[in-house]
């Protein structure tokens, strides 16, 4: 059963500067009950389908950041966008540079899929690639870094700055209206956690209608976000190895970590059994929305967001060559999450729940033993 979808409004305002037809493909995405074989006969969940928009998820915070920068002057005409992107927010800023009339630089790593790196060229945008992850940060502070020297290199070029912009978490309140509108009450909201805006600003909207809402989120085995250490990470489209100041870590009432044969078995499950099916983050969030959905009391309503659909994923959850070389196949998840009591008392390498968060940017030490 799918409940209809929201009507398609305009979320981002028309002017004299945008592309209208570009916008209104954005939003109204639909939402789809989920159950077997991640929950019993007679329960569910609800999934926000956000690969129905043209990029995905994050053209929703992609074209409200470029909006605003516009409309403060930060963003003159014709003026460059340069950002770091694992590729989800590269397509939407894609968009919005064809939708604004802007030239875009995005700077990714080897990471990125074939197939990712030529869609965003096919729209237009320049790619530029990071050669070396730094230490510490990875492959993520290496692309913050070559931002950098681009914007300099570049007087009048603008950075969204995803990962501690406010115009991101933002960008989610039409999102949270749409689930408002489609779900009218929701317990538990349940969401992958990367650059921290989507949770936060889905669930910030929702308990102002909600105040009893909860929040579970959602993580990749091996980032540091939540307190664990940072290590190198298959799962694309969340997780990291900086701490994105837009992650709103007191609405989190608890955190899942995921690994990447738990996540591509939920996929390959989600797409044979409902068609409903995206990449890492998809299968991360439906495992997760699954066993809460099937362990909470029958009346508790649980909505989920898939960021984004399967078909960038060809080349890695999807293709069997891939997934072998990676011993990803024929490993189903165990029917239950480990517990762990404290984000910090030892690093975990399976799917894991912890219902302790906290900020490991407030704390002076966060010590964790290796496995």
């Amino acid at each position: 059963m799918t409940l209809p979808a929201a009507p398609r409004t305009l979320p981002y305002p028309a002017s004299d500067h945008l592309t209208p037809r570009l916008p209104m493909v954005v939003g109204g995405t639909p939402v789809i009950r989920i159950d077997h074989p991640f929950v019993p006969a007679g329960r569910g969940f609800w999934a926000k389908l956000e690969g129905f928009n043209p990029g995905g998820i994050k053209d929703r915070p992609a074209l409200h950041m470029v909006r605003r920068a516009r409309e403060r002057g930060e963003l003159t005409d014709g003026a460059r966008i340069v950002e770091s992107t694992s590729g989800t927010l590269g397509l939407g800023l894609a968009l919005a540079g064809i939708a604004y009339g802007h030239p875009v630089t995005l700077v990714s790593d080897p990471g990125m899929e074939p197939l990712m790196h030529r869609l965003l060229r096919a729209y237009g945008a320049t790619v530029h690639t990071v050669e070396q992850p730094c230490a510490p940060g990875g492959w993520q502070e290496a692309r913050r870094r070559a931002v950098r020297r681009i914007l300099a290199g570049e007087p009048g070029s603008y950075c969204p700055d995803q990962y501690h912009n406010p115009d991101n978490m933002a960008a989610y309140a039409p999102l949270a209206h749409e689930l408002l509108d489609q779900l009218g009450h929701i317990d538990v909201l349940v969401c992958s956690v990367g650059t921290g805006g989507h949770s936060a600003g889905i669930s910030a909207v929702l308990r102002k209608h909600l105040p009893d809402l909860r929040l579970v989120g959602v993580d990749t085995v091996g980032s540091t976000i939540f307190g664990q250490p940072a290590r190198s990470r298959l799962m694309r489209g969340l997780g990291s190895s900086i701490y994105p100041g837009n992650v709103d870590y007191d609405a989190f009432d608890e955190v899942h970590w995921v690994a990447p044969a738990e996540a591509v078995w939920a996929c390959r499950e989600l797409a044979a059994t409902s068609y409903a099916s995206g990449g890492w983050s998809v299968g991360a969030v439906g495992l997760v929305a699954g066993w809460v959905a099937r362990t909470a009391p029958a009346d508790v309503r649980v909505a989920a967001v898939f960021p984004d659909g399967p078909q960038r994923y060809f080349d890695t959850v999807y293709n069997d060559d891939f997934c072998r070389l990676h011993d990803l196949l024929d490993r189903p998840p165990a029917p239950d999450p480990d517990e762990l009591a404290h984000p910090g008392a030892r690093e975990v390498s399976r799917w894991t729940r912890c219902t302790t968060v906290v900020d490991p940017t407030a704390v002076a030490t966060v010590q964790v033993a290796t496995v």
